[in-house]
């Protein structure tokens, strides 16, 4: 069967490869060269817990508390199977071994042609590549399975690390405003920053976008 959906995904034409298509699940298993991604389960929480907890990550996450307890990590897996969570929510894992690194997920706006892109690691696995990783990898799923036209990221103006990784997906700037943050207990400013469908083609037709 995967042999069969290879070639008939090699007989279509690099245009073609990049249209939607009607997804197979509504929140597909991703594979990158280091990543696998799937849904948050129980095996998680000690390891989602034990990352979370940390006021570097939480002070730029608008809706993660701090301090960060099991019981906020049952819940958290608890809320994301039951869909409350944004529309696809993931645990970024590796590959070789299947440590969970953070997560990253999807969440839909009122106007059904933008979805908002989120994504956090763990601080042992910063300056590794594996946000941007992660984030391309959700980015391409989106634009090939949704009819949906562009993909916003906001981050806090302080932020370089998480910028960068927004940049290096092809974003392009929008507009600062401010956000409530959990952890901050107040309003804090942001980037706003939005990819659409005809700037992730040209990116991935011209390879500038791995």
């Amino acid at each position: 069967m995967q042999t069969e959906l290879m070639r008939e995904d090699q007989s279509r034409s690099p245009k073609e490869r990049l249209r939607p298509e009607r997804p197979r699940t509504d929140c597909p298993i991703l594979l990158s060269q280091r990543l696998v991604m799937r849904a948050p389960h129980e095996d998680d929480i000690d390891a989602l817990a034990h990352l979370a907890n940390n006021a570097n990550i939480a002070n730029m996450v608008a809706r993660m508390p701090h301090p960060y307890t099991v019981a906020d990590a049952a819940d958290f897996v608890r809320r994301t199977r039951a869909g409350a969570i944004g529309k696809c929510v993931y645990a970024i894992t590796k590959a070789d071994n299947g440590a969970f690194l953070g997560c990253c997920g999807i969440e839909p706006h009122e106007d059904g042609r933008t979805v908002e892109l989120g994504y956090w690691l763990g601080e042992p696995y910063w300056n590794e590549g594996y946000a941007t990783e992660a984030a391309q990898t959700l980015i391409d799923m989106v634009f090939r399975t949704r009819d949906i036209e562009q993909i916003d990221a906001r981050c806090r103006v302080m932020n370089i690390p998480s910028r960068r990784v927004i940049q290096k997906c092809g974003f392009q700037f929008q507009a600062t405003g401010m956000v409530a943050s959990l952890s901050v207990g107040g309003m804090v400013p942001v980037e706003w920053y939005r990819l659409d469908r005809k700037t992730w083609v040209s990116l991935k037709s011209w390879g500038g976008m791995r």
